[in-house]
C-alpha cells in the first residue's frame, strides 16, 4: 500500500506558528481538510498539494513524501 507523509505540521509552526484555520484560508479549503491531509487521513488534490507548497515556498517534494511500500 501507497503512503504519503507530509511536513505540512512542521512547516506551519516554523512559519510564526500559523493555525490550521489560516493555512486552510491561504488555499481555499477548509480547516477539517487541512487537518485530514496534515494527519494522513486525505491526500489533497494536486492543485492543493501546489498550493500548499507555495504558502510555505517549498517545492512539492519537500512538503509531501511518497512511498509506494507504505
Amino acid at each position: 500500500m501507497a503512503a504519503i507523509r507530509n511536513e505540512i505540521r512542521r512547516l506551519r509552526f516554523e512559519h510564526g506558528e500559523m493555525t490550521q484555520q489560516q493555512l486552510a484560508e491561504k488555499i481555499g479549503v477548509t480547516r477539517q481538510t487541512v487537518n485530514a491531509i496534515e494527519q494522513g487521513k486525505y491526500s489533497p488534490s494536486l492543485e492543493a498539494a501546489f498550493r500548499i507548497a507555495a504558502v510555505f515556498g517549498r517545492p512539492l517534494e519537500s512538503v509531501f513524501h511518497y512511498s509506494a511500500d507504505g
